[in-house]
């Protein structure tokens, strides 16, 4: 909730691929941002890396939502598929926790265009530990 806010400073990976945060609610968060050309691998379409860091960034916000003070998690799994090529127009992802347990959490993304066209889903596990 800090990035929303404007407590916590923008991380500068997401000021430099140009992520926007759209919505902060418990266990859901949205992003957006416009494929530009720095954005695209060789064959003209937004590289993969930036598509799963986006999915990534949705789902770790959401989990944020949830957690305690001094509690942080690292990432076990992250799986994506790339449903169709992504090029230009705003898309948005969005990022849920699916499942809050004392020592896991279960998370999906989508990222999808304005109209509602798939272009990548995601999910991730990730391992709740606290801080020391």
């Amino acid at each position: 909730m800090g990035l929303w806010k404007g407590s916590i400073p923008t991380p500068p990976f997401a000021e430099t691929l140009d992520f926007q945060p759209l919505k902060v609610e418990r266990a859901k968060v949205q992003f957006q941002f416009v494929p530009q050309e720095f954005h695209y691998n060789p064959i003209g379409s937004v590289h993969g890396g930036i598509i799963s860091t986006a999915l990534d960034t949705v789902m770790g916000c959401a989990l944020h939502t949830l957690l305690q003070h001094g509690f942080l998690y690292t990432i076990l799994e992250l799986k994506v598929n790339f449903t169709k090529a992504l090029r230009v127009g705003k898309v948005i992802a969005e990022g849920r926790v699916l499942h809050f347990g004392k020592t896991t959490a279960l998370l999906e993304a989508d990222l999808k265009g304005e109209d509602g066209t798939l272009y990548a889903y995601g999910t991730s596990t990730c391992i709740l530990l606290a801080q020391k």
